[in-house]
């Protein structure tokens, strides 16, 4: 929102949120219908080719917004390295707006007037008319329109809104009032109007222009410099009739410099291009990729969480994971994501953090949970697993941090494997089992006399009772098995508190939950009952009288930078445990391993979490719904 906002700031279906796509059904509906039921002299095609370029302008954009997080996270060629948080992503979800209104102001124009009907393919006359005219005439008024925008009265009113992003995404490009918005489309539909006017335009000509001012747009906020510097050096003219993404870069810096909306050429003219244009281009096209001195290695879950990454959809990343209506009509987009993942095997990077100078990244192995327990494919995910870690020797991370699978037990011993295989490793491969033990043990409520613990064994849940039982609490199980089990693993001395519970289950108020509750279990229990998991997944949450807490986490430090999406479906600015182990080895300068059946000190990590900054989450008071 801008600083005191103007007249028609607010865009007319803002009101309606998710809804808002309804306003479109109706345009769409009448150029079927027109298709449908007149006869075939009367049929105007053109009409029908607008929802399919919409569509196609969105995954455009979202194209854009993948590629510049993938680039920014990894390092080379940044620009800015100032953080983008929660703020700025809630103030760019609309970015989509736009595109709705060029479609409804398509179909309007398409339905009014008479030239605008039944457009040919191609004309090349239309197309040379289209490009002289955004040259001559569309880049110098808005190089005036632009300066307009930057005097106070205006800048409050409107323009301030789009710098509120200091640190641009390529949809921070299209982030304006609906006032502002409807200006550039008039300036924009000089050269589309011309040509309907002159009877030159195509359908070509229109997807050409507009598809030009998007691409310029997204490259102009993408925040990666990659215009290479050889094609200056071969056209120099190249100069001054193109910008680079560094070069607008400072126009959100600086803000009174570089006003150029595509071509440089009016800044050089009047004198209001950033002196330090060329020389941020060359920091920037010479800046190699980061080196990380932490690396969280995690996966993909359900085959809707690919749009959850932090490259995929920005608004759904920025909440916790909960499935939308909407995915089903990505399907066949899940369904090829899906089939790539049996195919590609290489780790990606999807976010870069830092924390007191410690420079964090996270990649992503593209394998979902289920093919965690694929026999087939455990070979190829344990090299991939593998590769991983080299990498991150290879760059110099101080530690690798496990956020994989409980599965992982079997698949590779919870990472003992790589570390026989490598003994000279110079990272730390940390599972973070110790600090997932130490916060469950501090969510179990106060005077607690005892738990029942259910889930898949695992070395968290044979931890969890070891120091349960050491504190004297009773440890229950459901099952026969799980009581052997459970009493074998953890010794004859602090067996005599592991206890089994089949009578009376429901008289424990603390469930200590892992993969593998189901529901009738759930029903064991009794009102009022505390479900606290101790895996990275959440129960299935059946009983609403009861209460659900979240999988091991904890709320993150506020200095820890560049947090504008959630992990999985843990809430806004909280990382879990085993993400949060990792940086405290580092930070801590603790040279060891912590994987296999090796269990670092629960009190001690727990005392180094609080002492950088971070805390438990609190559990709400009112009971989870269902």
């Amino acid at each position: 929102m801008a600083s005191q906002p103007g007249i028609l700031t607010e865009w007319p279906w803002q009101r309606l949120g998710s809804y808002k796509y309804l306003v479109m059904v109706p345009f769409a509906v009448h150029s079927v219908y027109s298709i449908v039921a007149r006869e075939e002299e009367e049929r105007d095609y053109t009409r029908i080719l607008i929802l399919p370029f919409l569509l196609t302008r969105m995954l455009h954009d979202q194209l854009w917004i993948s590629l510049s997080r993938y680039r920014t996270a990894k390092g080379a060629n940044r620009i800015v390295d100032k953080s983008i948080e929660f703020d700025q992503v809630d103030r760019e979800s609309n970015w989509d707006d736009q595109v709705m209104l060029s479609g409804i102001i398509l179909y309007i124009g398409a339905s009014t007037i008479e030239k605008a009907k039944n457009l040919p393919l191609w004309r090349m006359d239309g197309l040379i008319i289209t490009i002289l005219l955004h040259v001559s005439v569309v880049e110098f008024i808005y190089y005036w329109l632009h300066r307009a925008l930057h005097h106070h009265f205006l800048y409050s009113r409107y323009h301030s809104h789009h710098h509120s992003s200091i640190v641009t995404e390529p949809i921070t490009s299209v982030i304006h009032p609906f006032a502002e918005h409807l200006a550039y489309f008039f300036l924009f539909a000089i050269p589309l109007l011309t040509t309907v006017l002159t009877k030159t335009a195509s359908v070509t000509s229109f997807v050409f222009y507009v598809t030009f001012i998007d691409f310029m747009n997204n490259l102009g906020h993408c925040n990666f410099e990659f215009i290479p510097k050889w094609l200056f050096s071969a056209f120099p003219p190249l100069k001054y009739t193109i910008y680079t993404p560094s070069f607008h870069s400072l126009h959100h810096t600086q803000f009174r410099t570089n006003y150029a909306l595509f071509m440089p050429f009016y800044d050089y003219i009047y004198g209001t291009m950033d002196k330090s244009s060329d020389t941020l281009y060359e920091m920037s096209i010479k800046r190699p990729e980061e080196s990380p001195g932490v690396v969280h290695l995690t996966h993909l879950t359900t085959p809707e969480s690919v749009y959850h990454l932090r490259l995929g959809f920005a608004r759904f990343a920025s909440k916790p994971y909960t499935y939308e209506w909407y995915l089903w009509l990505m399907w066949p987009v899940t369904l090829w994501s899906v089939m790539i993942t049996w195919i590609y095997g290489r780790t990606f990077t999807v976010e870069r953090n830092v924390l007191q100078n410690l420079k964090l990244q996270t990649w992503a192995i593209p394998k979902y949970s289920i093919q965690y327990f694929l026999q087939w494919e455990r070979e190829f995910i344990n090299n991939m697993i593998e590769d991983a870690i080299l990498e991150a020797e290879r760059k110099g991370a101080k530690v690798l941090s496990l956020g994989l699978l409980n599965q992982e037990d079997e698949l590779n011993k919870s990472g003992e494997l790589y570390i026989r295989r490598h003994p000279q490793l110079k990272v730390k491969v940390v599972d973070g089992s110790s600090l997932a033990v130490a916060v469950v043990l501090h969510s179990i409520p106060t005077g607690t006399t005892q738990v029942l613990i259910r889930g898949n064994p695992s070395k968290v849940a044979y931890s969890l009772a070891f120091a349960l039982c050491q504190r004297g609490i009773k440890v229950a199980t459901l099952y026969e098995n799980e009581y052997n089990k459970l009493k074998l693993a953890i010794g004859a001395e602090a067996a005599t508190n592991i206890v089994l519970a089949k009578s009376y289950a429901r008289d424990i108020k603390t469930w200590l939950v892992g993969d593998g509750l189901n529901k009738e279990e759930q029903m064991k229990a009794s009102k009022g009952t505390l479900f606290i998991p101790f895996t990275q997944f959440l129960p299935q949450k059946i009983r609403g009288d009861c209460f659900y807490h979240n999988t091991p986490a904890m709320v993150t430090p506020k200095n820890l930078e560049n947090i504008d999406s959630c992990e999985n479906w843990l809430p806004r600015r909280v990382m879990s445990a085993w993400r949060i182990a990792g940086i405290l080895h580092a930070l801590e300068g603790w040279n060891v391993h912590e994987c296999g059946n090796t269990m670092f000190s629960i009190e001690k990590i727990w005392e180094a979490s609080l002492r950088h900054g971070f805390h438990p989450v609190v559990v709400a008071s009112s009971k989870q719904k269902p």
